[in-house]
């Protein structure tokens, strides 16, 4: 009975340890909308519904790929401490926001790619501008791609400079139909506090730049300032105005589970990404806005469901930083 109490004891800071690196996953305008709960080894992950965006978001799609994207973060740290994650997706069709169970059982020791991968939770950044000029070889674009695919989603890339031309044109409509929306804008608002708030959550001013610069051809970037000159300036080299390497998440239906699997590709793509030091900048903008979306999934996507519009290079000038909410608030030890 010691023994147990023990290894119950050592599990749930391990849990804890895991979880604290969970929450560094990208998520939907910071909103950061998933909760954890820890019984003994296993590890609940919840979506908080009130952190859904109401309006861009209404059916929790980008909740979902947001809690996915924590959910591989948890499972990648998790095999860093030892264990091998089981995990259940949607195990209970009569509790929708419980999105997975993790069962910590034991493991082999990480391997070099799992330790690489793990090194960039907390260094990887959003990026909200231009990139570099340099193309990433085709080879690490290849792995990148492979890297969604093993979660189940994919990575279509947007060769054509006619598609780039016309996936700019929609997110610059879809931004301009939201900033003319009050719900939208209000929804904005409430994610992008002033300058000095105490806030843990949210884009806050030191995550996008102050001017973001135009690239060719040009997406559009959500105007978090709101008119008010917030943000980073821009560093003495002058921001890059490539718009990098264009891509769009996919899946092969749309449901909650997809959504999961399409958050989970996404954030082990971008680790891998981050170890050659590039980032990415997302434009979610047309993808909230039911038509596009669905002029996007029948134009762009062949027989796939759009997830994200993203754009991937090496990131030049403002350093940029994020903030996260502490485990805490998040994190429940059930009885």
């Amino acid at each position: 009975m010691k023994g147990e109490r023990l290894m119950t004891g050592r599990a749930t800071e391990d849990a804890r340890r895991a979880i604290e690196d969970a929450v560094w996953a990208p998520s939907v305008h910071n909103t950061q909308p998933w909760r954890f709960g820890v019984r003994g080894t296993r590890i609940s992950l919840r979506a908080d519904a009130d952190r859904r965006l109401d309006v861009a978001d209404p059916d929790g799609r980008e909740m979902l790929i947001s809690c996915g994207a924590a959910l591989y973060t948890l499972r990648l740290s998790l095999r860093v401490l030892g264990y091998e994650p089981e995990v259940r997706l949607l195990p209970d069709p009569d509790r929708p926001h419980l999105l997975a169970d993790v069962q910590m059982e034991p493991g082999k020791p990480a391997g070099e790619e799992t330790e690489r991968a793990y090194a960039q939770v907390r260094r990887r950044r959003s990026h909200r501008g231009g990139f570099a000029a340099e193309q990433p070889p085709p080879s690490l674009l290849d792995a990148i791609r492979y890297e969604a695919e093993r979660e189940g989603a994919r990575l279509i890339r947007a060769i054509d400079v006619h598609v780039q031309g016309a996936l700019a044109a929609l997110t610059d409509a879809a931004e301009h139909i939201q900033r003319r929306t009050p719900a939208y804008a209000a929804e904005i608002a409430r994610w992008a506090p002033a300058p000095g708030t105490s806030r843990t959550d949210g884009v806050q001013h030191a995550a996008y730049p102050s001017e973001t610069p135009r690239t060719e051809p040009h997406f559009a970037a959500r105007d978090f300032a709101r008119g008010r000159g917030w943000g980073i300036e821009p560093t003495a080299d002058g921001p890059a105005s490539h718009p990098g390497v264009v891509m769009l998440l996919v899946t092969a239906a749309d449901t909650p589970s997809d959504w999961l699997r399409a958050g989970q590709g996404l954030q082990r793509a971008l680790l891998l990404a981050a170890q050659h030091d590039l980032a990415a900048a997302y434009h979610t903008q047309a993808l909230q806005v039911p038509r596009l979306r669905d002029l996007i999934r029948t134009q762009f996507c062949g027989d796939g469901h759009p997830q994200l519009l993203l754009r991937l290079g090496r990131p030049v000038g403002e350093d940029l930083t994020s903030i996260r909410r502490p485990v805490p608030e998040i994190m429940i030890i059930e009885s």
